[in-house]
């Protein structure tokens, strides 16, 4: 069974649905990339996943060892590369 339904509403933008929750998101093309950048682009949830991800694990581990990460922030800077275009790093 899919996790996620994602459609394509042209213009460079497509819609993603997660189907247990019906949470929705939006992304568009990056102004750099013929887009409107007026949502995340597909790299920026790229690169936001990551953090997501990490800091999960660590509500996770301190959730098991007895204590809070309430109010813990990271900051994710997405580098990209040409030719082709792609992600070339991701700093946390």
């Amino acid at each position: 069974m899919a996790t996620v339904h994602t459609i394509y509403t042209g213009d460079l933008r497509t819609t993603a649905k997660h189907l247990q929750s019906g949470n929705t998101i939006i992304t568009d093309a990056p102004t750099d990339n013929q887009g409107k950048g007026e949502a995340f682009s597909p790299t920026d949830l790229l690169a936001t996943s990551l953090g997501s991800c990490m800091l999960t694990i660590m509500g996770i581990a301190a959730r098991t060892a007895g204590f809070s990460i309430d109010g813990t922030t990271i900051d994710i800077t997405k580098i990209m590369a040409s030719e082709p275009r792609r992600v070339a790093e991701v700093v946390c």
